[in-house]
This record gives structure tokens, sequence and C-alpha cells, in this order.
């Protein structure tokens, strides 16, 4: 595969770590420019990183693809105005400077649900993500929608969630009735699986938890 070099955003929280592991685990990729407000704890020789104000990204150096991993809850972020400005505003943001950097494949962390017609105010910012994305016309769009994310928080610095600990261990006991999009999915296997898709992505591509897992 030819060689590439590769923007990240959001490489503090689950799944955007392992992608930036799977990046920096992976020969074809020259070169990882991480943007963040702080940067990951992981130095390698070939990871650039960039302390940004996703409200004003500066110019990007050239790229050929881009993960966007940013995302947090409306009550980690305390209001849904601030909710918003991490899962749309700064996703966008990093998208549009990422095309004028070159960048012509695009992978997203997104959510189950996303649907930007949606009722609910947190399904209904991933899909207008998700649409935003779209009308930018990159090369290739793949678009995770994972269910119910686990892994290990704490290890990242992150507070458990107590919604998701219910949801592993219902899982556990009722799996043979839950539909394999809606169990649980390991942030490992996300990242996976963006990072397979992406580099060989054409148009637009959705990837649902039961083909994740």
């Amino acid at each position: 595969m030819a060689k590439r070099t590769v923007i990240i955003a959001g490489a503090t929280g689950m799944v955007g770590r392992a992608i930036l592991d799977g990046l920096l685990a992976d020969d074809a990729v020259t070169e990882v420019h991480c943007l963040g407000r702080r940067p990951p704890p992981t130095t390698h020789p070939k990871l650039r990183m960039h302390v940004v104000n996703f409200a004003s990204i500066p110019v990007l150096p050239q790229a050929d693809e881009v993960y966007l991993a940013l995302g947090t809850t409306i009550k980690v972020a305390g209001s849904q105005q601030a909710f918003r400005a991490i899962d749309y505003d700064a996703n966008l943001a990093v998208a549009r400077a990422a095309q004028a950097a070159g960048v012509t494949k695009l992978g997203l962390v997104s959510a189950m649900g996303a649907d930007a017609s949606a009722s609910v105010f947190y399904n209904r910012v991933k899909g207008e993500l998700e649409e935003a994305l779209e009308k930018m016309s990159f090369a290739g769009l793949v678009i995770a929608r994972p269910s119910l994310l686990v892994g290990d928080r704490e290890a990242l610095g992150q507070p458990a969630r107590r919604g998701e600990k219910l949801g592993l261990a219902l899982s556990k006991v009722l799996s043979f009735l839950i539909p394999a999009n809606y169990q649980p999915i390991a942030a490992a296997a996300v990242a996976k699986a963006l990072l397979t898709a992406v580099p060989q992505a054409q148009g637009k591509n959705i990837l649902l938890s039961g083909a994740m897992h």
C-alpha cells in the first residue's frame, strides 16, 4: 500500500486512542498529525502533536486521510450548546482544515441512531454532522456507528460511566436476545474497522456494530 500521512483529532478518547495506536503501528503510515487541546500520553518518531483551539484551527500539513474521534456527553460538556461545540463544530472544523490540506478520505466515529431529523438532541447532532461531512464530497467517507462502547476509560483518565457497566452486564446475560447491531462493542473493534476501511474507501460507507464486531 502507498505511504500515507494522516491527521487525527480526538486521540485521547477510547476509540481515538486505539486509532492512534493502530496508525503508529502501521508501516504504511509515515506521519501522524494529532490535533488536540492536550497531547496524548504517547511518544513516537512519526507522531506530530498540534495543540490547537478547535474554534480556530491553523493551516495543517498536507495529508491523505483524517480520522475524527472528538466526542463528549451532554453531562460532561455541561450543556447542549457545549456538547454541540465539540461533537459538531470541532469535528467539522477539523474536516474543513484537513480537506484544505489535501485530504481525500475521512473516517468518523459517530453513534448508533445518528439522524439529522431525530427528536433526541444527541442523535440529531450526530446526524447533522454526518450530513455536513457528506456534502463536503470526500472521495472516501467512512462513518462508524457503534452501539454502546466499552473499554477501559479509567486507564485514559476518564470517569467510568454507570450506564456502560449496566449495559455490558445486561448484554452478557441477554446476548442471545440482542441483535448484533445493538450489542456493546469494544472501542478497539471500532478503531480496527475504521483503520481497515478508510484507506480503501470510495464514496460513503456506514459501518454498524454488527459488521464491526
